[in-house]
């Protein structure tokens, strides 16, 4: 399962609506794909479609929806957001990582 923080779910329904996406229906697509400065790296989208190997979870009322593939990687993972000055937006607070990059974009296992 994938987690969403309070602060995660006030930001994407926000921004959800500002980019003409209903988040009682769509989704937020999380994904892995290689690359990065630690060789994997996150990535997050909103999509109205969902793939027939989906997993789709719903957690504090956003639903969230990962290729087979990303989920191995994913599983108990917790979407934050830190905003304010030194923010870096959304952030992935995933257990399964065992070394992540300055940036907090990428990770490796």
């Amino acid at each position: 399962m994938i987690k969403v923080s309070e602060t995660a779910k006030s930001k994407v329904i926000m921004m959800m609506t500002e980019e003409g996406f209903d988040a009682n229906k769509d989704y937020v697509r999380v994904g892995v794909k290689s690359g990065g400065c630690s060789g994997l790296s996150y990535e997050l989208k909103f999509d109205d479609k969902m793939e027939e190997s989906d997993k789709v979870f719903e957690d504090n009322a956003v639903r969230i929806v990962v290729d087979k593939k990303s989920f191995l990687y994913l599983v108990g993972t917790t979407l934050e957001y830190s905003g304010g000055l030194n923010g870096k937006g959304f952030v992935f607070n995933n257990p399964n990582a065992q070394r992540t990059c300055g940036c907090g974009e990428s990770f490796s296992l």
